[in-house]
Parts: structure tokens; sequence; C-alpha cells
């Protein structure tokens, strides 16, 4: 709510009293302003609070009072404030029935309280005030925008309903009633296909206002659609005019119904049976017919670097559906062409590499993996999924991507990852394989004997193989390292030797070795 002279009045630090028009008191304070013309009515814009200390009017004379306080209430003022103490002691009885016959709320205000700190109550309390309408607008928009991706238009239209307390219906491109929320508005909305007409006739987008006795409410129309002829169209129909957050909510539902509506349901079933085709080609080794078949649908994805994602569930309800819906919304935002294929329990997408369509994937993945660290955050097992991110391949090298997204959906599963990218496998270096089970379970099995050495307080066998291998064999390099005797160091290596049987002039025995101690530091 906007600050009224009710709430200036009743704010503590202020001290304002009423003199007259105590029954106006609730009526919006749209500024502040001080002015001591004679006539500051041509500077006025209505709604304000002029304040005074009457420096240039004869504050006594009731018939230039009259004539004053006339002027303002006739220019929309909608108070006055007279501070007391400075060229009047007392606000004069002239000025105090003027107001009284006007009807225009007079307030006293004390010497102590600036002027100043009336305008800052009242910027403060409209900046308030916006804060709170842009913080709601926010909210509805983050609502509505979940309910499109969830529920679709119907959930949309629901959630603007509950947005602005009135209804909301949806038309198609024939003018015809396609949903209403709430469902007893349908009545209503019936009514306007005539108005829906008129406004398809328009270049979008386009919007009108119904009202009039016939009309049980006032009702916005706005169409819906990117092209030179709208798609489809909104209403919606409230009590009274929008404030600033349900007309936050009301363009946000026009933008996602403007998304819905220019891919249907249909649309989306046929592009997916294109893009099945198109991606069937592409692992055949046909990336030229697969071109022709793409056209301009996924043409455009096939002329750059792209991505293949393969994605399975692990268990749950429909982990894949949400990964889709992230995938194609990102593309959707940015204007990207993206390709979502079922393939039996797995997803196929193909997207641009350094698109948002894979940055989507990524941090779909990574936030499902860092809820599932953090016990408060959890989800449950329905987010559960493993993904695959091949490098950046061309349509020639499809088949080739295909397959190392495949690998690292492998890798993904068997080390419990959500997410596992083939260039981070590929990154010249085999140490992220050691975290396989088998591998550690070798490496303990290698190194137990000299653990158990260790453990008696007898050396440090484990620390010195680890330095000595470090080294190359370098003996007085390895020792500085441990800050022993080299000679200390050739006796912990002849131990070692004897306690695992093998000889460390091997070097296959040498090369176990240290992949062993990198497997059990790796963890």
């Amino acid at each position: 709510m906007p600050p009224t002279l009710a709430s200036l009045v009743h704010h503590s630090a202020l001290k304002l009293t009423v003199r007259a028009g105590e029954d106006r008191l609730d009526v919006p304070v749209r500024w502040a302003h001080v002015s001591e013309l004679a006539d500051p009515v041509p500077y006025m814009e209505g709604g304000e609070l002029l304040l005074i200390t009457a420096l240039k009017l004869d504050a006594e004379d009731p018939e230039v009072m009259r004539r004053y306080v006339k002027r303002l209430a006739g220019a929309g003022v909608v108070g006055l404030g007279f501070a007391v103490g400075v060229n009047y002691e007392e606000i004069p009885k002239a000025l105090v029935d003027a107001a009284e016959e006007e009807g225009l709320p007079l307030l006293e205000v004390p010497r102590r309280t600036p002027f100043l700190a009336i305008s800052k109550a009242v910027s403060a309390a409209i900046a308030a005030d916006q804060y709170r309408a842009v913080t709601a607008g926010f909210a509805a928009q983050r609502e509505l925008t979940k309910q499109a991706l969830t529920a679709g238009p119907e959930g949309l239209l629901g959630a603007l309903a509950a947005q602005v307390d009135g209804w909301a219906a949806l038309y198609d491109a024939s003018g015809a009633v396609v949903a209403t929320a709430p469902e007893w508005a349908g009545r209503r909305a019936a009514r306007l296909t005539a108005e829906v007409e008129r406004l398809r006739e328009r270049p979008a987008p386009a919007s009108s206002v119904v009202g009039g006795p016939e009309y049980e409410d006032r009702v916005e129309l706005h169409s819906l659609g990117t092209g030179r002829r709208p798609r489809a169209a909104l209403a919606v129909g409230t009590a009274a005019a929008l404030g600033t957050a349900e007309r936050y909510a009301v363009h946000s539902a026009i933008a996602l119904l403007t998304l819905t509506t220019e891919r249907s349901r249909s649309l989306h079933a046929a592009e997916q049976r294109i893009g099945a085709a198109v991606l069937r080609m592409l692992l055949a080794g046909e990336p030229d017919h697969a071109r022709a078949v793409a056209g301009d649908l996924y043409g455009g994805l096939l002329d750059a670097p792209f991505r293949m994602v393969v994605a399975e569930p692990v268990a749950g309800a429909d982990p894949l559906g949400a990964l889709v819906e992230t995938v194609e919304a990102a593309a959707a935002r940015s204007g990207e062409a993206v390709l979502a294929v079922p393939e039996g329990e797995r997803l196929v997408v193909l997207a641009a590499d350094g698109g948002a369509a894979v940055a989507a994937c990524v941090a779909h993945a990574t936030a499902l993996e860092t809820a599932r660290a953090v016990p408060e955050q959890a989800t449950g097992e329905e987010d559960e999924l493993v993904v695959g991110l091949s490098a950046p391949a061309g349509p020639i090298a499809a088949a080739a991507a295909y397959k190392q997204a495949e690998q690292a959906l492998s890798v993904a599963r068997r080390r419990g990852r959500f997410l596992v990218e083939h260039e981070q496998l590929a990154a010249g270096s085999v140490l992220p394989l050691l975290a396989d089970d088998a591998v550690k379970a070798f490496a303990d099995g290698l190194l137990r004997a000299l653990h158990e050495h260790d453990a008696t307080g007898r050396g440090d066998l484990v620390a010195s193989l680890r330095a000595w291998l470090s080294r190359h064999g370098q003996w007085d390099a390895a020792a500085a390292d441990l800050g022993v005797h080299r000679h200390t160091l050739r006796y912990r290596m002849r131990r070692v030797e004897e306690i695992l049987g093998r000889s460390l002039d091997d070097p296959d025995v040498r090369m176990e070795l240290w992949l062993a101690l990198k497997a059990t530091t790796s963890e």
C-alpha cells in the first residue's frame, strides 16, 4: 500500500496533528511538496501533500484562504501541512475554516519537525511500497514459470488467477476458449469471443481493455505469439485495475504462454520423431542424409561442434523427464536448437558445444550431486540418474561422440557420480581410473604387509617407499626428503623387498607399487 495521510499522522517521529478533514485521511499520498507561492497550483500534478509556512500568504484573511484552499482541492492536492512556530504560532482560524469547508485535510506540523523529515518519510514509504510490488512481481514470475514447466497452460492460468485475485482464460487462434481458471470463469470467458476476434486482426503484440455494464469485471485482453498474426490470446478479469505486482504477473504469463503456444505438444512430438531419425542417420555414418532430414529444424545444430549426452535413470520415478525439461527450457530461452531423443530407458541429447543446453545439463547433474552430498538438501531417489558427456564433435564423428558419452556414462555409474565428461577421462592421465574398486582392492592387498609392519612402530616403510619411487631410486634425494641418512633408507628398501618377496630392481614391480601407492591416496 502507498503512504496515506493517516500513515503519516501515525508516524511517531513526525508528531503531526489533524486540524481538519479527519474523514479523508485514507487518501494515498503521491509526494510531499514544499511551496510558499501564493498560487502553487500550476506546479501540482495531483496527489501531493503540500507543506507551507504561509510566508507569502495572508493566512488570517478568510476570503484569501477560501480561494487558496479551493484551488488546491481542485488541483488534486490531498492534504495541507502547516508549520507552526515559524510565521504563525498556531494555524490561523481562517485557514482551518476554509479547509473544513472544502473537506481538505489540514495537518499541523510542530516546529521541531522539519519539512525534510516529512518528505523523507513519504519517499521511504513510496520506495518500500514499490519494493514490495517488485518483490511480489518476481515471486509471481517464479511461480508462474514453475507452473508452466510442470503443469502446462492450465497450471499457469491457475497461478495467474490467484496472483491477480481474479480469473484468467486462454483462447486459441480461432478465438475459442481453451482453458480457464477457476473453472467458473468459463461463462465469462465465452462472452469475449467477439473481442478476441477483433484483437486477432491487429498485429502482435496487441492488447485491449474491456469493461461496461454488460461485463461483470474489468477484463484485459492480450495477444500471444511472435508472428504477424497472434496464435492465441489471454484474458485476465479483475474487480479493479491491476497494481504493479499484478502487472508483473500478467506480463510473465504472456511471455510464458507465448512460448507454450509457439511450441505445441503435437509439434513437439513431430520434432522428436524427426530428431530420432536424424540421430539414427548420424550414428550410422550418414551425416549428409541426416543434414537433409534435419532441414531448418536441426540443421543449425549440425553446422557447429556439438556434444552428445547419454543419460539413464538409476532409480525413482522420472528423473530423465526433469532433465529434458531443464535442457529444453534452457535451449528455448537462448534460442538454441536441441535434440532430445528417448532410446529405450536412456535419453540421448545432442546440443551445441558451449551452449545453454549443455550448461543446463551439467548444472542439473551437479545440483543433484551436491544435494545428495548434503543430507538436508537431498531430494530423494526420484532424482537419481547418471549422465555421460562426450567431447565436442561434428556430424562425421557422431558415432565416436556417442561412444565417448557411453564410456563416460559407464565410468559415472562405477564411481557413483551423477555426471562424467569424457574429456576428464582423456586428460592425459590414468590416475582418475585408479578410483576403481578393483584397483583399490589390488593396492590394499599389495601394500597390506607394509602397513602392518609400520603399525608396529618398527619403521616407516610405506613413506620411505613412496619417497624413493618419487625420486626414481635416487638415494640421496629421497633420504633428504625423508630427513634420514641414505644408509637408513637403503636398509628400509631391503626390508620392503624381504616383506613383499619382490625385487625393487624389477621395473614392473616398481610400476605396480607406485600405482598402488597412488590408488590408496586418490580417495
